[in-house]
């Protein structure tokens, strides 16, 4: 009796240990996993060391599979050495050496996002979606995006040579770039008629909302009134500050979330709101996106649409829905690692997926949409190596689609005359004047549509849909 007593005061203790137990064991066996790893990663360490057929430098050795290791986690995940972490510092200040363009991994090759208008390689012809094959003559396989960039910097005045291969050449074509001290004007303003305005914005800098606004000011001044509509061009933006891309969103917007960011646990949340007292929130507005929208200009446009606050027209944005920190290793290194995904007011996750726009525009003008229809489609965050999976699901992209646009593009690499006429073509569809672009021209058309029925119905005039 007096033992099954024990057993009774005994067990109960034991029932509700169980699951811290559990917790401790499964710890234990991680930390034990853990050290053997660790363990095979020095005997291998150890081995290379010792018996590779050339002296190697232990420091190198560690910062490459440092570097290995970051590059199984995502595309923007990186190790970035002393060089590289110099060079980022100074990347968003507006004020930068190098050619000036936005760079990617599509099938493991080195892509072009976008080139930033008005750079060396915007008026060189370099086009979204060039896979680069060579910077200098050296190989492009097996580099990192972040080493890429650095290769692709250099003392101002000097050449680099980027050999490109673009679908409907016959080969790869060398074109060399002078480097320059890249400034980055990050708005271009237009009146495209009394009364409808026009703002480009290339870049997400430390000045971008601040130079929206005078933009916008200084339309109304030559308008000599209110805008009746504004086009915010996005088109090929490759994002920049997330700070600017809220700042941004409240020129037009003055309540409510803006962007909201997600970590891997639940309390690492983060909602962006509105800026009040900076919002022009009757002014009548259009974005411009496409493949080349990117993170930033996401967010701006997923918040304006989810905002009922602006007409989205274009394509579909690059889909880079995902958050990353930089931290400082010491030693002037410095490592970037993705931390948290972001979301738009709605909830919506654009990894992969990207703004769907409210119309979907085609790229050119009629008289060349024959020619243009003829192109792959523009590199998005889907296409990259690695890319991390949209946790809501819902993609439609395939990669037999992606598969069967490579050979479609293969086999017009044999056409051997259209190599550098179709580069010099399209080089020139790059330098347009917002009055005399098409998608410009339809976004004017909705705006002034707009401002018909807004006139109808101060007059009482009801308007069937």
């Amino acid at each position: 009796m007096k033992t099954a007593a024990l057993l009774g005061l005994v067990l109960p203790g034991l029932v509700l240990s169980a699951s811290a137990a559990e917790s401790k064991l499964s710890s234990v066996a991680k930390s034990e996993n853990r050290y053997e790893n660790i363990e095979t990663f020095q005997k291998v360490l150890h081995f290379v060391e010792t018996n590779y057929v050339e002296p190697v430098q232990n420091r190198e050795l560690i910062q490459g599979a440092i570097k290995g290791m970051l590059e199984t986690l995502d595309p923007h995940s990186n190790f970035l050495s002393a060089q590289i972490f110099r060079d980022m510092k100074i990347e968003t200040s507006g004020k930068f050496g190098g050619i000036g363009v936005e760079i990617g991994m599509k099938d493991n090759v080195l892509t072009v996002v976008t080139p930033i208008e008005d750079t060396p390689a915007w008026k060189a012809g370099i086009k979204p979606n060039d896979r680069i094959v060579k910077i200098n003559q050296e190989s492009t396989k097996g580099l990192t995006l972040a080493e890429a960039v650095a290769k692709m910097r250099g003392e101002r005045g000097s050449d680099l040579t980027l050999s490109v291969f673009r679908e409907g050449m016959s080969g790869f074509r060398d074109y060399t770039v002078k480097r320059e001290l890249i400034k980055i004007q990050s708005v271009k303003q237009a009146l495209l008629e009394s009364g409808f305005g026009y703002v480009r914005l290339s870049n997400f800098n430390e000045t971008a909302a601040q130079d929206i606004k005078k933009a916008i000011d200084s339309l109304e001044k030559e308008s000599k009134g209110k805008l009746g509509g504004l086009v915010l061009d996005l088109r090929f933006n490759p994002g920049g500050l997330l700070d600017q891309a809220v700042d941004v969103a409240s020129l037009f917007i003055d309540d409510g979330v803006i962007v909201s960011t997600q970590g891997r646990h639940p309390e690492q949340k983060e909602i962006k709101y509105a800026k009040k007292g900076m919002a022009r929130t009757s002014l009548p507005l259009a974005v411009l996106v496409n493949g080349s929208s990117a993170s930033a200009s996401e967010i701006v446009a997923g918040a304006l649409q989810d905002h009922n606050r602006a007409l989205i027209l274009g394509q579909t944005t690059f889909g880079k829905g995902s958050v990353q920190t930089v931290l400082d290793l010491g030693q002037d290194m410095g490592l970037k690692l993705t931390v948290a995904r972001y979301y738009t007011p709605s909830g919506r996750s654009i990894q992969e997926k990207g703004v769907q726009p409210d119309v979907v525009l085609e790229d050119y003008d009629q008289k060349v949409l024959a020619e243009a229809r003829k192109k792959s489609e523009s590199v998005r965050e889907r296409d990259l190596k690695g890319h991390m999976v949209n946790p809501q699901g819902g993609n439609n992209y395939r990669r037999e689609e992606l598969e069967a646009l490579t050979r479609k593009s293969e086999s017009k690499a044999a056409d051997k005359d259209g190599g550098a006429r179709d580069g010099e073509d399209e080089s020139q569809l790059l330098k347009f004047n917002p009055r005399d672009d098409y998608q410009v021209r339809q976004a004017l058309g909705y705006l002034k549509s707009f401002e018909v029925f807004q006139r109808l119905n101060k007059k009482g005039v009801t308007v069937s849909q």
